[in-house]
């Protein structure tokens, strides 16, 4: 038996680990879990290049819980050390840079992990124990050795009489971390990390019911037998070939990652990438209809099939978050406890992969079955227009999958929109107009006015559309974009066209006047137009730029604006007959009355009309049917 002092100057160590880690010291299961799969794996590779001549087998990783002993074992059946190897890995290397961390760290409690830097992977078990075991013996023919450690900076290592190969590691639980002698505890934080693991993992045993043989009689019972519970998954979807994948094999992928989601996802985008940098996943667009608010079931990102995080911001476009699904790359750089993303040019690419990757996954899916994307089109139009809105070389790329609905049902690619609005809804200045409503049944009016004039009206209803609006129209030559009842079709569509006046310019000042007079001026701003004389005699709109502005501020946009007031054009047709029955009217009363009454019809088709005002204008209503 030899005893020594691991490696390093500072004494305090130790406690020093389990104060920075202490508010995640859930993570020494991963951490152990990790190396045990590391040793396995890497036993795999000596043996296929041939510097290892054993049996692989099938090895698994074993945790077991003794609760009257207090100790959690994790045992490999890898590689295995020698004494000559602990030495140099556990004594040594692990606190090679001890100094240099704790000049780093001793101030920086701010900073809650140091796991995986300066080999201290290992460590982490003392996070939770006051006392830890090392039996290993090497694949190599060399005797079996055991380490032992109490926390403090002296270690014993002895030779042992293991006979497997590989390593097991007992941890001795401290008093102030018992609550990982629970069993339940134990299996969530396996499945919470290693539910995908490379290796499988055994985690006590079950019972299965075999099934009986064909000739078994009518009352014979099935046998049971005992077997490992193998806790996780080592060969997840994302780790497969696409072509090798069905349609099923994603939807039960998709339930195995978010067992409490009952919807099925809508469609998938498989990952797989080998340079600049290696990344492999799968995300799944769910059904989000208008819903900019997905939080729950978070993008899950892993490193070599072990779980790290779902705060994936940086990784993944912020466009994409609304998605769900795994991210698995052994080349994001994270900080030493695995736990935050750090900010350097690779995240920048891997961003811009992903970016590409849905991009071009979209174009594939409109190509493949247009029927089945235009059908979709309303569960995934916010993570198109979010993209579309926050990521140029994604909007570059809109034009081949981005979908214009109509209010007719249709659904049209930007040529396509170009195409059927080019020859009608080009105003005298060589614009294209591009007419769209918001709302069908509260906007009907002003649609069925447009389409009377054969124009095109686009139904864009999603929160994005102010901002997406903005970006189309700074970034596409001669076009702009008006909501329907923005104005009178007429001014939202100037043409070169003459325009008869019944009434003369004296008669037009008088009946402005006179509606002004009657009419809240702060509310509305009196607006004459020369329009055909079966048009509505009074409309109300809402000017373009003011209505982008509030949609904005509703969508935490900037404020420079303060609070909108409500604000309105009223739109009175001058060739109408009440225009001309207004004018005739020469009992002040009656001419209010009519003014307001016409107004409240107005307000009435805009679902403006609301209170005490729509109370009074019923009252009023019915009155007149005397």
């Amino acid at each position: 038996m030899s005893t020594g002092k691991i490696n390093v100057s500072v004494e305090n160590i130790f406690p020093l680990i389990k104060k920075f880690l202490y508010s995640d010291h859930e993570i020494f299961l991963r951490e152990l879990i990790s190396n045990a799969t590391d040793a396995t794996t890497k036993l795999k590779h000596l043996i296929n290049i041939g510097e290892a001549k054993v049996e692989y087998g099938n090895p698994k990783i074993e945790v077991k819980i003794d609760k009257d002993a207090k100790t959690i074992s994790i045992k490999d059946q890898g590689l295995g050390m020698t004494a000559e190897e602990v030495e140099k890995y556990i004594n040594q290397v692990a606190f090679s840079g001890a100094e240099e961390f704790l000049e780093k760290y001793k101030d920086a409690a701010k900073d809650a992990g140091i796991i995986g830097h300066f080999g201290l992977g290992f460590y982490s078990a003392f996070m939770v124990a006051d006392k830890v075991e090392i039996f290993t013996k090497s694949f190599k023919d060399e005797p079996a050795v055991h380490w032992t450690c109490d926390g403090s900076p002296e270690f014993t290592l002895e030779q042992t009489d293991k006979t497997d190969r590989g390593t097991e590691i007992i941890l001795h639980i401290a008093e102030d971390s018992t609550e990982f002698l629970d069993d339940f505890k134990i299996r969530e934080l396996l499945l919470k990390y290693n539910r995908f693991n490379q290796i499988p993992i055994k985690f006590g045993t079950k019972t299965e019911t075999l099934a009986l043989p064909e000739d078994a009689a009518e009352d014979a019972k099935p046998e049971t037998v005992e077997v490992d519970d193998i806790i996780n998954n080592p060969n997840p979807a994302w780790t497969k070939s696409p072509s090798s994948l069905t349609d099923e094999d994603y939807k039960k992928f998709y339930s195995e990652l978010y067992p409490m989601q009952f919807e099925e996802p809508l469609f998938n985008i498989h990952l797989n990438v080998d340079y600049p940098f290696n990344l492999t996943g799968i995300l799944f667009f769910p059904k989000l209809s208008n819903n900019l608010n997905i939080e729950k079931d978070k993008i899950q990102l892993y490193q070599n099939q072990v779980f790290v995080t779902d705060e994936v911001k940086g990784i993944v476009p912020d466009f994409l978050m609304l998605l769900r699904g795994v991210i698995d790359s052994p080349d994001i750089p994270l900080n030493v406890s695995r736990s935050y993303l750090q900010a350097d040019g690779a995240v920048k690419k891997i961003s811009s992969y992903i970016t590409k990757k849905v991009g071009d996954k979209m174009v594939e899916l409109i190509r493949d079955n247009r029927e089945d994307y235009e059908q979709k089109w309303n569960d995934i139009k916010v993570v198109i227009e979010y993209g579309m809105v926050t990521e140029d070389k994604f909007y570059e790329k809109s034009d081949k999958f981005m979908l214009y609905p109509t209010t007719d049902g249709k659904y049209l690619l930007w040529d396509e929109l170009i195409e059927n609005i080019k020859d009608k809804q080009t105003d005298k200045n060589g614009k294209r107009v591009i007419l769209y409503a918001s709302n069908t049944d509260l906007q009907d009016s002003y649609i069925q006015t447009a389409k009377a004039k054969d124009y095109e009206v686009l139904l864009l209803d999603s929160p994005l559309v102010p901002h997406l609006i903005q970006k189309i129209e700074s970034t596409k030559e001669n076009i702009s974009l008006a909501r329907v009842d923005a104005d009178h079709i007429n001014k939202l569509i100037e043409k070169d066209e003459p325009i008869i006046s019944k009434l003369n310019d004296g008669e037009k000042e008088n009946l402005k006047k006179s509606i002004e007079e009657a009419v809240n001026s702060q509310t509305y701003t009196v607006q004459l137009e020369d329009l055909d004389s079966e048009d509505a005699p009074f409309s109300i709109t809402q000017p373009e730029f003011m209505r982008r502005m509030k949609d904005m501020q509703q969508m935490g946009g900037p404020s420079m604006f303060g609070n909108f007031p409500e604000m309105y054009n009223l739109v009175v047709n001058a060739n109408s007959h009440l225009a001309s029955d207004i004018l005739k009217t020469e009992n002040s009363d009656a001419k209010t009355a009519k003014i307001q009454q016409a107004l409240d019809l107005a307000k009435l088709s805009q679902n403006l009309l609301k209170g005490k005002d729509l109370t009074d204008f019923i009252k009023r209503s019915f009155e007149q049917l005397k």
